[in-house]
């Protein structure tokens, strides 16, 4: 197999952007993820692949909760924030505004969509991102959202 051809061919597959929020007591993790997507109706299911290096991870495994926000496509600069390692200070993430949700996961404030998850199932064993099953557990959509896609941002992930 071409691996360039490979990595154009996988980068077509449409992807959203996402700010994935976890804590364990104070240890925070948050980062930008494109590989989210619904994977059940009842009960309502995600699928996220997360890298097993980051803050977000340990976090939600410790924790087995995490909220999954809907980055808007005018969002882009707060989307770029959480490429970064998580750096926390009182009420901040990144340098964005949070406060606890329902299950004490980070919610942040400036991105009005989300959903509030408990982590169902971790899959760690394959690949260099864990496969983690979340189940919905809250839901909040402050205002009309136009979500980002991978495609429709600078960046390029996947391949």
């Amino acid at each position: 197999m071409d691996s360039k051809v490979r990595k154009k061919t996988l980068r077509l597959f449409s992807n959203g952007v996402y700010v994935i929020t976890s804590c364990d007591g104070e240890h925070l993790g948050a980062a930008t993820v494109t590989w989210i997507s619904q994977a059940s109706f009842n009960p309502p299911l995600l699928m996220a692949a997360i890298r097993t290096d980051s803050n977000v991870f340990q976090c939600l495994v410790q924790s087995r909760v995490a909220a999954v926000h809907i980055v808007n496509t005018d969002q882009q600069a707060i989307a770029q924030k959480f490429f970064t390692p998580t750096r926390t200070e009182p009420g901040k993430i990144n340098g964005e505004r949070f406060q606890p949700g329902k299950t004490a996961a980070p919610i942040l404030q400036d991105l009005g969509a989300y959903v509030e998850c408990r982590v169902r199932r971790v899959i760690d064993d394959e690949g260099d991102h864990a496969m983690v099953i979340l189940e919905v557990l809250e839901a909040e959509c402050a205002a009309p959202m136009q979500p980002l896609t991978i495609r429709d941002s600078p960046w390029e992930y996947g391949g």
